[in-house]
């Protein structure tokens, strides 16, 4: 049995590109950096980045492109995929993205310096723009990983 799965905590790097295919489905195409720390044999405190590559299909890009911008934190699941191509100069290209299965948005910043409560409580009739999104029960959903798919009703998922 084979496993393909990739699950990346960090920052976006750049805000959301979103185009559409020839199809009609919006995709979306990001970066996520991830850090780590680590102690090095001097005993010296060290910290290096990773860039990874996330691309996101239909709804899914429609929620990265309404959601996250640079800078806010994000939680990506997805399986890893290497696609090659040929540059204009006759090279041949290749590039590994992440393919967003799933995600989760980090916590909302509330634009206060500190800890400090802010004068009022969220209301559930705040804009859009700050409300996160909730999906259905009775919602059918399509990741885009295969046209001929009809997608999956979360109905029938069975936990």
């Amino acid at each position: 049995m084979n496993f393909n799965k990739a699950i990346v905590l960090g920052n976006v790097t750049k805000d959301i590109e979103l185009k559409t295919l020839p199809s009609g489905q919006p995709v979306a195409n990001f970066g996520v950096a991830t850090n780590r720390f680590y102690t090095d044999k001097s005993g010296q405190k060290q910290q290096t980045a990773e860039f990874h590559n996330v691309v996101a299909f239909g709804k899914l890009a429609e929620i990265c492109s309404r959601y996250l911008n640079k800078g806010k934190l994000v939680l990506v699941e997805g399986r890893i995929q290497t696609r090659s191509w040929q540059a204009q100069d006759g090279s041949k290209r290749y590039r590994t993205e992440i393919i967003m299965e799933n995600m989760q948005l980090g916590p909302r910043s509330s634009g206060a310096d500190s800890g400090t409560p802010t004068s009022a409580p969220a209301s559930p009739t705040a804009p859009a723009e700050e409300q996160i999104p909730v999906i259905d029960a009775d919602e059918t959903l399509n990741f885009g990983n295969d046209e001929e798919q009809s997608g999956v009703n979360v109905k029938d998922i069975p936990f």
